[in-house]
């Protein structure tokens, strides 16, 4: 059996020197959690969407990560998230935007993709839907968390004196997993509360099928995380298959080309993991970190935050 996993917690979300040792071991707990959730599905002859939805709720449920629970704040105060799985054996792809209420924002995606014939819904209806599918849903409280509520604040703060915040870091929490299952099929999930003191309804790329999330088996499956603007202006993770096509290139050269050379000098900072139906795993950046990692049937799990 044959079987590949790589997450992602977001790229460039806190800076070394900001880094203490209890954070770092929390880290990289969160990650590795998410990889056993991940590869116990595959472990067992499952496939790579399940593998990929259990790994991102695995993620939403940690409060260090933007996503789920821990999501960050936009301007006035709110929580809304966005989420996008796809399957590449048959590119089906379910998203939702703006949503507050599912526990796990990604299982709502997936209600999406499975009970309707639309690949993205946002609102009431999206809502109904999670509900319909028997979904757990989670109050103000169980969202929240202090430091996002801090963060907020800061930005808000400084845009009161006339000042941006230009931190990567605002704009770079997204949580994200990509799997090769033993029968060759790739999927991908994405997962993101968006940036810190985004306007009331801003949709970033994670919900976008192509920009920051993609699943095909002819060529890759794809989760991005960074400056949602300029993934999806540029249609980052499409395009990394696209160079697969009709380059001929490995997964981790066309990866690393659209990171590198078409996002970074775009202002696109960030980065993505990015696997192939013979399991084979990129996950290039182009900031100063990005909590990732990996784990296979042969390649022991590893976790990693910069270089």
């Amino acid at each position: 059996m044959t079987y590949a996993l790589a997450v992602h917690g977001g790229a460039g979300t806190i800076l070394k020197s900001n880094l203490t040792p209890e954070l770092e071991v929390a880290y990289h707990a969160g990650l590795a959690r998410a990889l056993e959730a991940g590869e116990a599905v595959l472990k067992n002859g499952g496939d790579a969407l399940d593998a990929v939805t259990a790994a991102v709720c695995a993620l939403e449920d940690e409060p260090l990560f933007n996503a789920g629970r821990g999501a960050v704040f936009t301007s006035d105060g709110k929580q809304e998230m966005d989420s996008a799985v796809m399957d590449g054996a048959s590119r089906r792809a379910g998203a939702v935007a703006g949503l507050f209420g599912p526990r796990n924002p990604i299982l709502a995606a997936r209600a999406i993709m499975e009970r309707t014939d639309h690949v993205m819904l946002i609102g009431e209806n999206a809502l109904r839907i999670a509900r319909d599918a028997g979904l757990t849903f989670e109050d103000e409280a169980y969202f929240f968390t202090q430091a996002r509520w801090d963060a907020l604040q800061n930005t808000l703060d400084m845009r009161a004196k006339g000042e941006e915040d230009d931190d990567p870091a605002r704009r770079h929490g997204t949580v994200g997993a990509v799997a090769c299952d033993a029968n060759g099929h790739v999927a991908a999930a994405t997962s993101t509360g968006g940036m810190t003191a985004k306007a009331p309804g801003r949709v970033g790329d994670t919900p976008v099928i192509g920009a920051g999330t993609f699943a095909d088996d002819a060529t890759c499956a794809v989760s991005g995380t960074g400056h949602g603007e300029i993934f999806t202006r540029w249609t980052a993770a499409a395009e990394i298959g696209a160079r697969m096509r009709h380059l001929g290139e490995p997964v981790t050269t066309a990866a690393e080309h659209v990171v590198m050379h078409d996002l970074a000098p775009n202002d696109g900072s960030g980065g993505v993991i990015a696997i192939d139906a013979q399991g084979r795993i990129g996950m290039p950046f182009n900031c100063e970190g990005m909590y990732r990692g990996m784990v296979g049937h042969d390649t022991p799990l590893s976790t990693f935050i910069y270089r």
